[in-house]
């Protein structure tokens, strides 16, 4: 029996089927305060990848994927500047700011692009690759409450992480592979009060892990490998040189990260 439920809380990835492999995927049809949700029964890998798409776009910014203008969404107007120079992006520390952000050897996040020129863009930037893998951390380690979400994340940026923690737990998923990061561009507004950091993704060699069973959730490649990412990176008000995440748009099936 189909049963179409509205909810006023973070999705769940859904509930094992009858059949030992098989779970409940999520059809969202809105990402807002309430969410349409429609209940069918897929095998486990499906229903992760299901899950997942689904989970990139919600609770983020309000909008699955804002309009390009010169616009930043969540702050203020500011010039595109592609974050490109000489020198390289820097290698992932373990504690940055004194947060740990260290993840397990199997879960690899790779941040591809070069350290912009400005101060403030190629602070936001490498903070915005540390918001990410304090997600993944918080992945690993089954829990919202790591010093490290806290630590890199405000406002909508902070529930969206949270959201994303909380369906792989319920999910009884952790992650493993490699996810990579790339053709990162920067703008900031013109108080330099915000950075926009907005790059490609592509997970296409990073799968959905069972916990108890440590089975690995394998997909075929395809287009939803592939995603575009616009995340607002604000000042922490007294952290020096601290950005955390206010706001995260993503862009599904990005053909242009291909």
């Amino acid at each position: 029996m189909r049963r179409d439920r509205t909810f006023r809380k973070p999705l769940r990835p859904g509930e094992t089927g009858n059949h030992p492999d098989t779970v409940s995927a999520l059809d969202c049809t809105s990402v807002s305060r309430g969410v349409t949700v429609k209940r069918r029964t897929l095998p486990t890998a499906a229903a992760f990848a299901s899950a997942a798409a689904l989970l990139l776009t919600a609770c983020g910014g309000g909008d699955d994927s804002p309009a390009d203008s010169d616009q930043i969404a969540g702050a203020g107007q500011g010039s595109e500047q592609p974050s490109k120079s000489a020198e390289p992006a820097a290698p992932q520390q373990d504690k940055p700011d004194g947060v740990d952000v260290s993840l397990p050897a199997d879960m690899n996040l790779v941040f591809d692009w070069d350290t912009p020129k400005d101060k403030n863009e190629a602070a936001a930037i490498n903070d915005a690759a540390n918001y990410l893998r304090a997600i993944y951390r918080g992945v690993d380690r089954r829990t919202t409450k790591d010093a490290a979400i806290t630590a890199y994340s405000t406002g909508e940026g902070l529930h969206y992480a949270e959201t994303q923690i909380n369906e792989w737990i319920k999910g009884g998923w952790t992650g493993t592979g490699t996810r990579r990061h790339y053709d990162a561009t920067t703008r900031s507004t013109s108080n330099g009060e915000s950075v926009e950091v907005a790059f490609c993704a592509d997970t296409g060699k990073f799968f959905g892990k069972e916990v108890k069973t440590g089975k690995v959730l394998k997909a075929e490649p395809s287009l939803k490998d592939f995603n575009y990412y616009k995340i607002i990176m604000v000042k922490h008000p007294t952290g020096d040189g601290l950005w955390q995440a206010s706001k995260v748009f993503v862009e599904t099936e990005a053909k242009k990260c291909q």
